[in-house]
């Protein structure tokens, strides 16, 4: 793992999306095993260049989205590295069984990438607005599931991917993300990384919910309250080790997550801590509701998933110590 945290945190230019077809035909140049799969997404994921270059190597199975995880395992079987993509909810709602049966149970090596997670979906409303899709996709034994944060990130992740065995699942803003890491940054998957250091409270997030955490640690700081940041960007498998460690030297820990608190990263962390360390705890995140239509800035205050609402969670937590 080596990693660089850029100084100055910044919106990148380029879409995540554009980022990882950009990648995957870097990937697929070198690799003849690596296919694209799409349920009827190609434009609005940015693959139709990879769709132009690769023709023989990319399907776009329509909205049947069963049936593409189905496709996915059945090129897995033939050595192919498949790349199966849908919004969120449509490649784990209705992929489930296949992922399940088609992929993970038959042993075989399929990506899945959903899209436009929780309050990303924006305007796209609650049909399409998954809070749930981690938490989904974490049942399903030997299930590696990753929220990568920025494009550097994506990237590391997506060449290791066509070298490692299993079933992945990638949660992928689809838009522009702020960019934590510097270019060149690599990632040890079940490895979390601490991204600023702190003694009183222990701030462990994901996505979207990254650069509010860092947010919310320097408006803390302010008040004379040292947080740590910690990114976690695997939700399976989490780690553990450092989960404990923070837990021990800062005695309280907020987890922040664009997903229902229920099976995602709050519950593997409060999971991690009931059974190794039991520190106070406070979680933030959708708590058990369905998705609704707004802007992202609108439905992270409804949410309260903002840095507002991290800090206050982070003093509330701290009365417990």
């Amino acid at each position: 793992m080596k990693i660089k945290i850029l100084k100055e945190r910044k919106l990148e230019e380029k879409m995540m999306r554009d980022a990882y077809a950009s990648t995957l035909m870097e990937i697929a140049r070198k690799d003849e095993r690596v296919v694209v799969l799409d349920a009827d997404l190609m434009s609005s994921m940015g693959m139709v260049p990879f769709g132009e270059a690769f023709p023989e190597r990319t399907f776009n199975v329509g909205v049947q989205e069963a049936n593409m995880v189905g496709v996915a395992a059945g090129l897995s079987a033939t050595g192919r590295i498949p790349f199966a993509h849908s919004f969120g909810p449509f490649a784990t709602r209705k992929a489930y069984d296949a992922a399940f049966i088609s992929g993970a149970y038959a042993r075989l090596n399929v990506r899945i990438v959903g899209s436009d997670p929780g309050i990303t979906a924006a305007y796209n409303g609650g049909t399409h607005m998954p809070f749930e899709d981690m938490g989904i996709m974490r049942n399903i034994p030997a299930m590696t599931v990753l929220e990568p944060v920025d494009s550097v990130m994506l990237k590391d992740l997506l060449y290791q991917m066509v070298e490692l065995k299993g079933m992945f699942y990638v949660r992928l803003l689809r838009k522009f993300p702020v960019q934590i890491y510097e270019n060149g940054s690599s990632f040890d998957i079940g490895k979390g990384v601490v991204l600023r250091e702190g003694s009183d409270v222990t701030i462990i997030s994901s996505g979207i919910l990254v650069d509010e955490s860092l947010k919310a640690a320097e408006s803390l700081e302010k008040k004379g309250v040292s947080a740590r940041v910690v990114n976690i960007f695997a939700i399976k498998p989490v780690d553990r080790e450092l989960i404990q460690k923070c837990a021990r030297e800062t005695g309280a820990v907020v987890t922040c997550e664009n997903h229902n608190i229920i099976n995602g990263l709050g519950s593997a962390v409060a999971e991690t801590l009931v059974e190794t360390c039991p520190v106070p705890m406070e979680r933030i995140g959708s708590r058990d509701q369905f998705g609704e239509v707004g802007s992202v800035e609108y439905l992270m205050n409804r949410y309260e998933m903002g840095s507002g609402d991290i800090e206050k969670k982070a003093m509330e937590v701290l009365k417990r110590k």
